[in-house]
């Protein structure tokens, strides 16, 4: 089947938007949801693959193993955006972003993806600046079963399996396990890239419940190794520095408990994570976390809808300085209290006012206040419009504070040791409608003002540099995107963006860097149609058109890519599906790399699915 029918998908509950269950038609924000029929027709390979099915998402290839997402803009900083796997954050303090090499989910146990492009602050902390992305997997009832998986193309090999089975009377298990190979790329002129990788990568989950009670306890541990994608060797402050192969590791255990009272809720979540990073020549990282939460969330009483909770974190960051490059001190442990409330209130029977507000405490700024205001006026069964005014920050980062590059004069860069919060505010509007039984879309505008922006400046006096907060900015932009059933069996969904974002210096600021040029990295527009088609038979055929707009300082010309995946069900317990990516055209560039840029071109992928 096509997936789910547009009453269906209005009707899915989401919870990224106020942190309880409710219907995607009634959340008063700009929110897309990836479902699993979704992940299944696209095709993709890979989580970071798969967000391109997000239209209000930039996802942007670097190299084999390197992407860069953004929501709104500011591409070239790659911070300002949370990501969720089941409650665990994805979130590093070295840089405060999202390293994707890391991040890996067997897309096959995937129940939906939500992407909320926008503040998310109040209710996730500080670093949901410009977007959440939420995934969340499948219980493990769900999986039942064996499933094994095998791909392979021109461009990368896969292998998937997954067993589960019944745990107890009341509860389930799922095993899995997975390995990939990515071959290295080109640029445009067919030199070869070096930066091929490999990963392995194995996990669990269980789900049982006693009573009123549910427990989770899930975990998944990973190595890889990956070439370098920049040449062999480098010039770093006057010397050439040869460049070995990236590796990486780690590990999570997440365990959750949930309560229901009623119609209320008490949960209960902690996490371990534990990331390995050697990047030769320049260091090696051992990152620990440990995350504690808390939430309450009441069932609905006269005209309110309270939520409120409590997070604790702690980190270990340890590090082992090159000559090249470091962190002083080379190992700091870090934490983040915070707490929050929300309440929707009810406005009559159309009205909806939502108030919340969370302060959070971290050890570079003290503490920061993330207010959130959304009205939501229901026009009718199947339309609602909103309006929302936001505060959120991005706290500081490692990179911000401690980082050292020796080097002979006239500069050495020494950190930005007072360093303060990214601050963001937001201005939006929104509407959600189902036109009828075959029409679903969704138009969301945005403001936004950002101040204390990163800057690289000189120490007064001194020849280093250091960084700071000397930039301010502001962003406009629009968002919209369909669904239309055509027939029984066909499908169009179409989307379009726009966004401008400027950026300049306070009064008195010289940047030294190349802080004003990062905001080029985001293109003006973008555009994509999906068709899905459930042909006669056992078999479907998915077509994506897209077209990304231009890249500035440096040129990266706009570019249209065709996908296409066939899929044929041969017999209840065994599927086929061919995969073509980027079939029309010699190939293009998504984003510049320091040195050599990736040409991404046409690939192809066969893959067989067994089910037992």
């Amino acid at each position: 089947m096509t997936g789910m029918s547009l009453e269906e998908l209005g009707a899915v509950r989401i919870t990224s938007v106020s942190k309880r269950e409710e219907p995607l038609a009634d959340a008063p924000a700009a929110v897309y949801v990836i479902s699993a029929a979704d992940l299944r027709r696209s095709g993709a390979a890979s989580l970071v693959e798969a967000l391109r099915l997000a239209p209000n998402l930039q996802v942007m290839q670097v190299s084999s193993g390197t992407h860069v997402v953004t929501a709104r803009g500011f591409a070239g900083d790659n911070n300002k955006l949370l990501v969720l796997v089941d409650g665990r954050s994805a979130y590093t303090p070295l840089f405060a972003g999202v390293f994707w090499d890391a991040q890996d989910v067997p897309l096959d146990d995937i129940e939906r993806i939500e992407v909320v492009s926008g503040p998310g602050g109040t209710l996730w902390g500080t670093n949901a600046v410009n977007g959440v992305i939420n995934v969340i997997t499948r219980p493990a009832s769900a999986t039942q079963g064996g499933r094994v998986a095998l791909s392979g193309g021109n461009a990368r090999k896969d292998g998937t399996a997954r067993y589960g089975a019944a745990l107890g009377e009341n509860g389930a298990y799922r095993i899995y396990g997975k390995a990939f190979s990515v071959q290295n790329t080109e640029t445009a002129s067919g030199k070869q890239i070096n930066d091929a990788w490999h990963k392995a990568q194995a996990g669990f989950r269980a789900d049982w419940r006693q009573g009123a009670d549910g427990y989770t306890v899930q975990g998944d541990a990973y190595r890889a190794r990956k070439g370098h994608p920049l040449p062999g060797s480098i010039i770093v402050t006057g010397l050439t520095v040869p460049l070995g192969e990236l590796e990486l590791g780690g590990g999570n255990l997440l365990a959750r408990w949930t309560r229901q009272l009623g119609g209320s809720t008490l949960s209960a979540q902690a996490y371990y994570d534990r990331t390995e990073r050697d990047v030769p020549p320049f260091f090696n990282e051992t990152l620990d976390i440990l995350d504690l939460q808390t939430q309450y969330t009441m069932a609905p009483a006269g005209r309110h809808a309270l939520a409120f909770g409590a997070q604790y974190r702690h980190a270990d960051d340890q590090l082992q300085n090159s000559v090249y490059f470091g962190f002083l001190p080379a190992r700091q442990k870090s934490k983040w209290t915070s707490v929050f409330a929300q309440d929707e209130v009810a406005l009559g029977d159309a009205w909806r006012l939502t108030l919340g507000l969370r302060a959070e405490r971290n050890g570079y700024t003290g503490t920061e206040f993330l207010p959130n205001a959304r009205l939501a006026w229901k026009v009718g069964a199947d339309s609602m419009l909103w309006g929302a005014v936001s505060r959120t920050v991005r706290a500081p980062s490692r990179l911000d504070r401690d980082p050292v590059v020796p080097g002979v004069p006239p500069h050495l860069l020494v950190g930005g040791p007072d360093f303060q919060s990214e601050v963001a505010r937001f201005f939006e509007l929104g509407i959600r409608s189902q036109a009828g039984p075959d029409l679903l879309y969704s138009i969301n505008l945005y403001r936004a003002l950002y101040d204390d922006l990163h800057s690289q400046e000189q120490v007064p006096g001194q020849l280093k540099l250091k960084f700071a907060n000397g930039l301010m900015g502001a962003s406009r932009g629009l968002e919209a995107w369909a669904s239309w059933q055509l027939t029984p069996s066909w499908r169009l969904r179409g989307a379009v963006t726009a966004q401008h974002t400027d950026t300049w210096l306070k009064p008195g600021v010289v940047d030294l860097g190349a802080s004003l040029k990062r905001t080029g990295r985001d293109p003006a527009y973008t555009a994509s149609l999906r068709s899905s088609w459930q042909m006669s038979g056992e078999r479907e055929l998915d077509v994506a058109l897209r077209r990304v707009g231009a890249l500035s300082d440096p040129d990266v010309p706009a570019y249209t890519a065709v996908d296409m995946r066939f899929g044929w069900k041969l017999r209840p317990a065994l599927s086929l599906s061919l995969t073509g990516n980027n079939l029309f055209g010699g190939g293009h560039g998504e984003v510049t790399e320091v040195a050599y840029r990736t040409h991404v071109r046409r690939s192809v992928a066969l893959e067989l699915v067994a089910w037992f």
